[in-house]
């Protein structure tokens, strides 16, 4: 792995690293809120996955060992897409795969707003968070408003019940433990503004060019997986991968399967 810090065009310093083959098609992973780059870690140390594809994550703006402003503006819609398209242009990548996991799916929508989907291969929609709409909201999501608490005892104890409601597969206690650390990283005014910021961006879906994978659990209690199905009926020509008994993260629950499903996708986005 390969560490590096690319500076957004708001003067964010982003966290980047990056994984496996370097002459191989290109794929950068974005994680979800409160979360990190470790997210990816049951695929960038994928031995197929590391022989065959240049993979990049990166810590989103607030998050993990990237700069935590504390402004609201600093997360304005704006941004996000920026701050895609700088890690693009400072690592030289040319036409990857987008996978964007809960959050990331909102982070690709505000990318494709500002830039379009031309000088994309392809974009993995992975639970994505693509319209604010209760009606896909799970149960997991009552525990956001006392993860942004500034009372610690609170946030550690709410943060960690909504690790568990993101697994339907739960983590063993040293995975429960990581990613406790690096949500607990996430400063609660960050939380605040990104909860603050509104997820609708189903009308960017429709304007979509480029080969579409949704990929979503069937027991997600965080996003529901009518929010999968709505996404992969709003882009023309989506792919809808459904995982049964799966929760909010089939990359880590069945990583076998997801790691397969994006190895074939990304071959074929690159034909």
């Amino acid at each position: 792995m390969q560490a590096t810090t690319v500076t957004a065009a708001d003067g964010v310093n982003l966290a980047v690293q990056e994984w496996g083959n370097p002459h191989g098609p290109e794929i950068l992973f974005i994680h979800g809120f409160n979360q990190a780059h470790l997210s990816w870690l049951r695929q960038v140390k994928d031995p197929q996955l590391a022989a065959e594809f240049r993979m990049i994550t990166f810590d989103l703006r607030g998050h993990g060992s990237s700069d935590k402003p504390l402004e609201n503006e600093r997360y304005a819609h704006q941004n996000w897409g920026d701050d895609i398209a700088a890690i693009m242009r400072a690592t030289s990548l040319r036409r990857p795969v987008l996978v964007g996991w809960s959050y990331g799916g909102n982070v690709i929508c505000d990318y494709v707003r500002s830039f379009g989907s031309e000088g994309l291969a392809g974009i993995n929609f992975v639970a994505g968070a693509t319209k604010a709409d209760p009606a896909f909201f799970g149960s997991g999501r009552t525990l956001f408003p006392d993860m942004s608490s500034e009372d610690l005892a609170t946030n550690i104890a709410s943060t960690g019940k909504f690790i568990h409601a993101c697994f339907e597969r739960q983590p063993d206690q040293q995975d429960f433990e990581t990613m406790l650390a690096f949500n607990m990283v996430v400063p609660p005014r960050v939380r605040a503004a990104l909860m603050a910021r509104p997820a609708n961006r189903g009308d960017v879906l429709e304007h979509i060019r480029c080969p579409v994978l949704v990929t979503h659990g069937d027991e997600d209690r965080i996003l529901l997986v009518a929010l999968g199905k709505f996404t992969a009926g709003a882009v023309p020509g989506a792919k809808l991968s459904l995982y049964q008994g799966i929760g909010h993260a089939p990359f880590w629950e069945d990583a076998p399967r997801f790691n397969r499903e994006l190895m074939e996708f990304v071959r074929l986005a690159n034909k």
